[in-house]
């Protein structure tokens, strides 16, 4: 069964975080600036929540509030559901179908290692079934 750190095999490890009282405007630049749809929140290397795009439609705009004025603890969702990196890519799989969420920070003793995205999953699952095909064809042309 493939598990979660193989995909951290094939992409560079990089976490972005920001602390609790980070402004939500400044979240939003380092989103923007890395191409990332969500951040981690961090203090104290400990895990304390997650804010994505969704978070920032449904906390933020439509409500009504300002992102230079909030601070992301306000918006973010606070003990976000984690994957260690020893879990299957099918559980991750199967967590983001149930839960509806795009993104699964990845802990080690409730730190922060990473954080895998829908994206990746599927990219993994598609480069792996690619490379069963071809050893399949390789085998049955003998």
């Amino acid at each position: 069964m493939k598990k979660v750190q193989q995909i951290f095999n094939t992409k560079p490890l990089e976490i972005y975080s920001v602390s609790a009282n980070t402004s939500v405007l400044e979240a939003l630049k380092l989103m923007t600036e890395k191409n990332i749809s969500a951040v981690l929140i961090v203090e104290d290397e400990q895990l304390l929540g997650i804010f994505t795009e969704r978070d920032y439609a449904r906390k933020i705009v439509l409500q009504g509030k300002a992102s230079k004025d909030t601070p992301i603890s306000e918006a973010m969702t606070a003990n976000p559901i984690t994957v260690t990196a020893t879990d299957s890519i099918d559980l991750c799989m199967q967590i983001m179908t149930d839960k509806h969420i795009r993104h699964l920070p990845v802990v080690a003793e409730s730190k922060a290692v990473g954080m895998i995205s829908i994206g990746d999953v599927v990219k993994f699952i598609i480069a792996d079934q690619k490379q069963t095909i071809s050893q399949l064809e390789d085998y049955i042309k003998g």
